[in-house]
């Protein structure tokens, strides 16, 4: 009876689901999926309502990425994936920029047809092993020597969760350069505003009739939230019970995991 009340959970048409954290947890090992996710992708899709991953994800192509998913029993196809690479070369060919990346060796092929002779800015991603002083300096001393220095971080995060424990993110790297060149990055991926209607526009779906579903309370549910959508977090993945006092962000509802999300929303359809 209580579920009946959930009055978030109504009109909506379309989901965006957040990744890492939400349908699985990454590992060295290839990661493993959230209890429940699996059934409640294939649950989403048998109703009918539109669905799109919305990921920061920079350690993989998209097309290795799906493949993974995939893997793991997740029924996902690379059109359904939202990823910060592709809309970073979007940026790029706009601006007619030539990027020095400091990115996951992993994720070098999604740049293949961007011109990076004589860079002009740093693209930074979520480059793990690849965060070495000597690369990291190399990136600051570019930046540092540009008249006007250009950096492009794909996301911001602080931390994500592997099995093995969490692990820092892009976002840490990215004040770094940040603070040693007196630059402000330019985010693309969550929480930009750009990269949620980017996503709605793949689902096809305006921000009222959709729900963001995250585990990062700043970039996944206030991200979406600041783009007219519910967002909810789930408690899983980096999930910290912290989370629920948070001074500026109050998600539209906690679940526990995905599975209960999508109990909920497909009772109300």
């Amino acid at each position: 009876a209580a579920m009946a009340s959930c009055g978030w959970a109504r009109a909506v048409r379309g989901l965006l689901l957040d990744v890492s954290g939400v349908l699985y947890d990454s590992g060295a090992d290839g990661g493993v999926p959230i209890a429940g996710s699996v059934e409640a992708v294939r649950r989403i899709k048998a109703s009918g309502l539109k669905l799109q991953l919305c990921t920061n994800e920079t350690q993989a192509t998209r097309e290795n990425f799906v493949r993974k998913l995939r893997a793991l029993g997740f029924d996902i196809s690379v059109s359904e994936v939202t990823a910060p690479a592709p809309a970073a070369c979007r940026l790029l060919r706009e601006r007619g920029l030539r990027p020095h990346l400091l990115v996951h060796d992993d994720l070098v092929p999604e740049f293949a047809e961007i011109d990076k002779t004589n860079p002009n800015c740093v693209v930074l991603g979520d480059a793990a092993e690849n965060f070495t002083y000597e690369n990291l300096n190399k990136a600051f001393r570019l930046l540092i020597g540009m008249e006007k220095p250009v950096l492009i971080s794909l996301g911001k995060g602080r931390y994500y969760k592997e099995t093995d424990g969490l692990k820092l993110d892009v976002g840490a790297y990215m004040k770094a350069l940040e603070y040693a060149c007196d630059v402000q990055a330019e985010v693309v991926g969550k929480p930009a505003k750009r990269f949620f209607e980017s996503a709605l526009a793949e689902l096809g779906v305006p921000p009222e009739q959709a729900i963001m579903i995250g585990d990062d309370i700043m970039n996944d549910v206030g991200g979406a939230q600041q783009c007219g959508m519910r967002a909810l977090q789930v408690r899983t993945g980096k999930y910290r019970p912290s989370d629920e006092n948070h001074p500026e962000v109050k998600p539209d509802a906690y679940v526990n995991n995905l599975a209960e999300a999508v109990d909920i929303i497909l009772q109300q359809l």
